[in-house]
């Protein structure tokens, strides 16, 4: 039997804009000043590689934008990239959304949700004597078990949330965003206002920019890298398309609004963190591999309750961007399905008037994900993987510029053609730098894309006519 029921029209401008904030906004703006000074020992490096990766994401969202308000539809990426290729490549774009980058995306926040919880009640331990307990000497199900099972129940918690339908979902990120913000207003307030605070912190380095240790641009580069995490998420809510009002018009706005409103954001809190801790104190918190920025700025200025206080809104971000990533993350599968590029069952929208069977089975895999441990390795590569699709979408204004060169465009990207260039060229830097200097990496996420291709041909082969 046909499934009669459709995706149903139901979010604004407002909630886009809510939608792509809340998937971008997560542990990043917390964690990866760090690494990023420990890279290049310079405040002000720090900031403008805040800037640069900000300005190539928000370079990468303009292309995406065109595309999206000539193409706007439920499973985002994956309609466009359908349309301006073909069938083959979209299926391998929604496979490796559902293998590793949206799943473990998922997972990775999840995770951090889980952490930031153990470090304020200290979770019980939980099957203590399966801690070595192993498949084949590489997963290692059992180890911080505590941890593992409050993420997979957050991932189980949310998912039921968004499979009672769409506008609990989004409600709960609006409601959840605005807490973080409150949150990250406050903190920067009281960390400018403070004793401790000192913005010659920063100026007395600008002058020397780079200086004390030799800085490659392949260490801005890495350094930039560490900021893409942080900015990663934005292209998600192309995933709703199908339940957006005037999609053509509210996506790309949602998009461009949305990846600005956080540029500003993670410059603003990362100046506040720079004024407080000098970049000895950001290499020595990178060192130690336990602690936190954000956590050690607020408790040089507010003691041992501001660290509770930031450890708080540490879960409630992780929360908010665990959520998002649920709500929107489904929604491919769901259009593959609805292509047969996928299993029927994904197909299947509920009372609710959304896919509950792909939200229930992306749930799943999460969970799996969450069980095998191998969160830094799908982490690290999850960067490389996704944009080899954001360059092919950006390639892609090119593409229907020349195929359809009449097509109604609500929005052309800004600086066409240079703009799309630029991040196309950028991804393509990214793509060979990877396989150079982080090669398992790179292997690890090829396997996982070219493991989609025997699903692939199983699927030709049961619905040869479509094919």
């Amino acid at each position: 039997m046909v499934n009669q029921r459709a995706l149903v029209r139901t979010l604004g401008l407002g909630y886009v804009i809510i939608v792509v904030i809340a998937n971008i906004l997560g542990s990043g703006v917390y964690k990866k000043i760090a690494p990023m000074a420990t890279e290049l020992n310079s405040s002000v490096g720090v900031l403008i590689a805040w800037a640069v990766a900000g300005i190539i994401t928000l370079f990468g969202a303009l292309g995406n934008a065109e595309v999206a308000g000539m193409l706007a539809d439920t499973g985002g990426e994956y309609v466009y990239i359908k349309k301006i290729y073909n069938r083959f490549f979209a299926f391998i774009y929604g496979w490796s959304l559902f293998t590793a980058i949206q799943s473990a995306a998922i997972a990775s926040v999840a995770y951090v949700f889980a952490q930031s919880l153990n470090s304020i009640v200290s979770l019980p331990q939980i099957l203590p004597t399966l801690n070595d307990f192993s498949i084949g000497g590489i997963f290692f199900p059992f180890q911080e078990f505590n941890i593992k099972l409050t993420a997979i129940l957050l991932i189980l918690i949310l998912t039921y949330l968004n499979i009672s339908g769409l506008r609990v979902g989004a409600g709960v990120s609006r409601a959840i965003i605005y807490m973080v913000a409150a949150g990250l207003l406050t903190i920067v307030i009281a960390g400018l206002t403070s004793i401790g605070s000192d913005p010659l912190k920063i100026s007395s380095i600008s002058t020397s920019t780079f200086t004390g240790r030799t800085v490659t641009l392949s260490s801005f580069y890495t350094a930039m890298l560490a900021a893409f995490w942080a900015y990663q998420g934005w292209v998600s809510v192309g995933f709703i398309g199908g339940e957006v009002k005037d999609p053509t018009k509210n996506i790309p706005k949602g998009i461009v609004i949305g990846v600005l409103i956080v540029i500003a954001i993670y410059l603003i809190v990362n100046f506040t963190y720079l004024t407080i801790l000098s970049i000895p104190d950001l290499t020595e918190i990178n060192a130690s591999g336990i602690k936190i920025a954000a956590v050690e700025a607020v408790r040089s200025f507010w003691g041992s309750g501001g660290a509770l206080f930031i450890s708080l809104l540490i879960l409630v971000t992780t929360l908010s961007c665990t959520n998002a990533s649920i709500l929107t993350g489904a929604r491919p599968y769901y259009a593959m399905a609805r292509d047969q590029l996928f299993f029927p069952s994904m197909s299947k929208i509920n009372k609710n008037n959304v896919p509950g069977t792909s939200l229930m089975w992306q749930g799943i895999w999460s969970a799996v994900l969450i069980l095998s441990g191998n969160f830094d390795q799908i982490t690290d590569m999850l960067i490389f993987t996704v944009f080899i699709f954001y360059g092919a979408t950006s390639l892609g204004v090119f593409i229907l510029r020349r195929k359809m060169p009449d097509a109604h465009r609500p929005y052309k990207v800004w600086g066409y053609p240079w703009v799309p260039a630029i991040f196309v060229l950028f991804c393509i830097g990214l793509f060979f730098n990877t396989i150079i200097t982080r090669p398992r990496e790179a292997a690890i996420g090829m396997t996982l894309i070219l493991a989609g291709i025997p699903v692939y041909l199983y699927l030709k082969r049961k619905y040869k006519g479509l094919y």
